[in-house]
């Protein structure tokens, strides 16, 4: 039986072509409302959802814009963590983009899991 925890971590493989990726930051501040400490890893092609404008580029109706939904998740506490050698393999660096995403490696996320984070992937 598993313990309870306060700790959600989500990795997100999608990118601004999925409509995953909206889904996955849907759930993520859903997780946010309901008491959770929530992280988002993001990978592969995930990496262009916090590029600067790339995610003005996806909406997926009924749910809100995914520029929106970062948005939301990012002022309300929820922690953005992309993949250095994903990142990288762009051409992107820090500037590339939006403020208050951290790259760091898959450490960060397994951190969480060891102290009992929950998990999703999309």
């Amino acid at each position: 039986m598993s313990q309870a925890t306060d700790k959600l971590v989500i990795l997100v493989t999608r990118g601004i072509d999925s409509e995953l990726s909206s889904v996955a930051f849907t759930i993520a501040n859903g997780g946010i409302t309901a008491g959770l400490k929530v992280s988002i890893f993001l990978t592969s092609t995930a990496i262009d959802l916090v590029r600067k404008r790339g995610q003005a580029m996806t909406h997926v109706a009924p749910l809100q814009p995914l520029l929106a939904l970062i948005e939301d998740f990012q002022k309300r506490g929820g922690v953005i963590w992309a993949c250095p050698p994903c990142v990288e393999s762009r051409g992107y660096t820090q500037a590339d983009l939006i403020d208050g995403v951290v790259i760091v490696g898959a450490s960060a996320m397994h951190a969480e899991i060891k102290q009992g984070a929950a998990t999703l992937s999309f």
